[in-house]
């Protein structure tokens, strides 16, 4: 089961909801949430890029007693910057100019594409343990997490909740009452794009609908500008997403597409 955030603010939890979320403080992506001994926790914190957009500016790992720093091109374990690959107690650190992937014995895989894109997969053992933006894993989507209780949540107000506190941070928290355009417009193309042949293997194990909205939604934040990161980004995650179910999407990417 995979948790992942990409692009323009998307998140997909464990238990398969997709929602935005703009917030710029440092997060709890996913933790162990028991009340005991939590084995594992990781904190994302995103901010602008020079172009505008969203990326990831570090992930803050705890895995037992180890914490790792990542940056883009930067591998931090307990306060020293370390070559990859680099293995600690059940801990095993891989890097290449694309991505940084961590593997931890105690169920899980860690891989960052150093911008945007980040994708968590946990053992089941940790099912109904998780907290933070990527839910509770509980298996049911919506549930405990736009739901709890009699208590409804939108993503905003969801989103919020997940912010760790820092004495020091100046970050703002995003308006909850901001609402999500409908961006009805971009559907044929994003529906198109989808649904080329290139990923006839995808489209009966992922959800594609939800990828359609999410590319809906990047093309209305980009107001016509026709820069990649608009298209391309929810592009890049289906095509992951597909090979990580075990589908072979086709080669998208093209001289002048991507």
């Amino acid at each position: 089961y995979v948790c992942s955030t990409w692009g323009n603010n998307h998140f997909k939890t464990f238990d398969g909801d997709i929602y935005q979320f703009p917030g710029i403080c440092e997060y709890n992506f996913v933790s162990d949430c028991r009340e005991a001994y939590k084995e594992f926790s990781v904190h994302i914190q995103r901010a602008l890029n020079s172009n505008g957009h969203p990326e990831i500016q570090y992930i803050l790992m705890k895995i037992k007693d180890i914490m790792v720093l990542l940056k883009p091109n930067m591998v931090v374990v307990d306060g020293h910057i370390v070559k990859t690959p680099y293995y600690t107690s059940g801990v095993l650190i891989e890097s290449n100019e694309i991505y940084t992937k961590i593997y931890a014995k105690l169920g899980m895989v860690l891989m960052w594409n150093q911008q945007d894109a980040l994708m968590v997969e946990l053992d089941n053992k940790f099912n109904n343990h998780t907290c933070g933006l990527c839910g509770d894993y509980n298996g049911i989507p919506i549930y405990n997490e736009f739901i709890n209780g009699d208590a409804s949540y939108n993503s905003i107000t969801y989103g919020n909740l997940q912010k760790i506190s820092k004495p020091n941070a100046k970050c703002e928290d995003p308006d909850e009452t901001q609402a999500l355009p409908s961006c009805n417009e971009h559907r044929d193309e994003c529906q198109r794009l989808l649904t080329s042949p290139v990923f006839a293997d995808c489209r009966l194990r992922l959800n594609l609908e939800m990828y359609i909205q999410a590319c809906m939604q990047d093309k209305c934040a980009c107001n016509g500008k026709e820069d990649s990161f608009c298209l391309c980004s929810t592009i890049s995650e289906y095509s992951r997403q597909c090979s990580h179910a075990g589908g072979r999407p086709g080669e998208w990417r093209t001289q002048n597409f991507c």
